[in-house]
């Protein structure tokens, strides 16, 4: 595993796939999801010049905040979050991608010290396995998150399926991007929707071309 080789490719990699769809580099951000490996692989990570750190769970998100928040890093929270847990980490993220339920969002609004960064996640494929509001949900949530003042809408996150194709990854991005277009479109205070976080390491080429603004590569980093 040489990581400055796969710091470099997966760079490289996003560039083109920004450049392809006619967009500049700069409007995909990538964040390296570290959820596989331990402080000192993603320190080593760190080093080859990796900005924003990925990861799903509370208590590794923890340990790697406390071990490594030395450099300047923003650190995104990219996996489902219980209620009880919120308290513990939610002053930490600069991003949270899995905002999936109400209950989830007013428990942020009682503990955030300052407004959080979400993305509401919306399982646009309907998979039963996936989380997230689906989009004919979205109206009826929105109100119910209007009163929230801390927890801010940056944008939507999505996940395809797995066994997708590349012509169904297509479908499901680009409805993502046109539902995100429709939100922002609103205006609606403390929800600019201005952000699109889908793509992984075997589909991110697919969802920039569609959209996305924030990528979160994983095994791409460590192969």
């Amino acid at each position: 595993m040489n990581l400055v080789e796969n710091k470099a490719r997966v760079y490289e990699e996003v560039e083109q796939a920004s450049l392809q769809a006619g967009r500049s580099k700069q409007s995909v951000h990538i964040i390296a999801v570290t959820k596989y490996v331990d402080s000192s692989i993603t320190n080593e990570l760190i080093e080859t010049g990796v900005k924003a750190i990925g990861e799903n769970r509370v208590d590794r998100f923890l340990e790697k905040y406390q071990e490594l928040n030395h450099h300047s890093l923003e650190w995104h929270f990219i996996g489902t979050l219980q209620r009880r847990k919120v308290k513990d980490v939610i002053n930490y993220v600069d991003y949270f991608h899995a905002l999936d339920s109400v209950k989830l969002a007013q428990e942020i609004q009682k503990r955030a010290e300052h407004p959080i960064r979400c993305f509401l996640e919306v399982n646009i494929s309907g998979e039963a396995s996936k989380h997230g509001f689906s989009p004919d949900e979205i109206d009826s949530i929105l109100e119910q998150l209007a009163p929230l003042d801390k927890v801010e809408l940056v944008g939507i996150m999505t996940m395809a399926p797995f066994e997708a194709d590349d012509e169904e990854l297509a479908r499901i991005f680009s409805e993502a991007k046109r539902l995100q277009l429709d939100l922002a479109s609103r205006q609606l205070p403390h929800m600019p929707f201005t952000e699109l976080s889908m793509g992984m390491s075997r589909d991110f080429p697919i969802a920039i071309a569609n959209g996305a603004t924030y990528v979160r590569i994983g095994t791409a980093f460590f192969k």
